[in-house]
């Protein structure tokens, strides 16, 4: 059995993290997003193509030629024309049926395996927010239709974008025409099929978008839930790893090689600190993200967030990550405010970007890459293009 990954799009709601790396390769408890969906397919699968675009080459240096034991072949879409046109760029590398996954979701190889009791699959998730997602129109447990954001209710079974398809699907992707948005729509394909094949409706057991930064936080809760901790509270220590004196871990926490953590540091909820990062003396980290050699020096307060590569934060950084009426945290996507359904959330900092000493974010903030901020300064808004 073979699977084709869509990994080709440039995400720019995950900007800033997206600005310095490809989606499929943002981490989350200990690994990266494409891994984790390899290693749900890793029983079922002995060849995954995987379709790229953005960033190509840093996908090709990370996997390399295998994962696992699966072969993992490359496929470069040379224009970014939409999900049809990513799958299409796949054709004559697979025959007979085989698995079609986004490169930003994270499944479960027990849904896989549903879906392989059928010829044709697609895998659902329960919504209630139709306008907000592709909607099933189905009879029974057999698809019908997608249809993309309905002003109307039509179910509440939403579209995972995972199916178990065969190479009829080509054909009817090729007869498509662009769509109001400009790109080839493989729902649409999908939907032409579902007229003429059997297409069953298997529904999700475990399933989550990582459409946005904070989506990682809440994937990272999810993944790492599931995992077991020592009476320390590590899931997993890696290589050369330092770990001062009074050092306080509680909740389940991940810490890669050479990270250096302490003296007299406090780290709960489920976190993963990176290769090489550095917490210092009395610093909180609560439940985030540190990517590689990323370094937490000394009197900061970090809860609920994603700090990139070769981050460092000035002394007495603190981060906001709770509003004081207690609604859900919001930040800026696109020129608006999206509602990140978190109650807590605090920021999100690209890669090489460094905070003055005494630095205050405010809850939901963004700093792209290799910007700065002076001492003392209040972050009210996103810090883009320099500060």
């Amino acid at each position: 059995m073979k699977a084709v990954i869509l990994a080709a799009g440039k995400s720019t709601r995950t900007y800033p993290l997206t600005l310095t790396r490809p989606k499929a390769l943002l981490p989350l408890a200990g690994t990266t997003i494409i891994e984790y969906i390899l290693s749900q397919l890793q029983p079922l699968t002995d060849e995954a193509i995987i379709v790229v675009g953005y960033k190509a080459e840093m996908i090709k240096e990370h996997l390399g030629s295998k994962y696992k034991g699966i072969k993992l072949t490359y496929i470069t879409q040379k224009v970014q024309d939409g999900t049809g046109g990513a799958l299409l760029a796949a054709k004559g590398k697979v025959k007979g049926n085989f698995f079609v996954l986004s490169g930003d979701d994270l499944i479960c190889t027990e849904d896989l395996k549903e879906m392989l009791k059928h010829k044709n699959a697609i895998l659902s998730f329960e919504t209630k927010e139709h306008e907000q997602f592709g909607i099933l129109k189905a009879k029974g447990d057999l698809l019908q239709q997608i249809i993309e954001k309905p002003k109307e209710k039509i179910s509440t079974q939403g579209n995972t974008s995972s199916y178990l398809l065969s190479d009829d699907i080509f054909p009817l992707i090729e007869k498509q025409k662009p769509s109001t948005r400009g790109e080839i729509e493989l729902t649409d394909a999908v939907s032409q099929c579902a007229r003429v094949h059997d297409i069953h409706i298997v529904k999700s057991s475990f399933w989550m978008s990582i459409g946005y930064p904070w989506s990682l936080i809440d994937g990272q809760e999810a993944l790492m839930r599931a995992m077991k901790a020592d009476k320390s509270g590590i899931i997993r220590k890696g290589k050369n790893v330092t770990i001062k004196e009074g050092v306080i871990i509680e909740g389940k926490v991940i810490i890669d090689d050479d990270a250096i953590l302490g003296p007299h540091c406090y780290i709960r909820g489920s976190t993963y600190i990176g290769k090489g990062c550095k917490i210092g003396a009395f610093c909180e980290v609560k439940n985030s993200i540190l990517m590689e050699k990323a370094t937490i020096p000394h009197h900061n307060v970090l809860g609920d967030s994603i700090i990139g590569e070769h981050v460092n934060l000035g002394a007495g950084t603190i981060v906001a990550n709770l509003r004081h009426d207690n609604g859900n945290v919001k930040s800026m996507v696109h020129g608006s405010l999206q509602d990140t359904g978190r109650r807590k959330f605090g920021v999100v900092i690209g890669d090489h970007a460094k905070t003055g000493v005494n630095t205050i974010i405010y809850p939901g903030r963004k700093l792209w890459p290799n910007t700065t901020t002076l001492p003392g300064e209040i972050i009210k808004k996103d810090v883009e293009n320099g500060g």
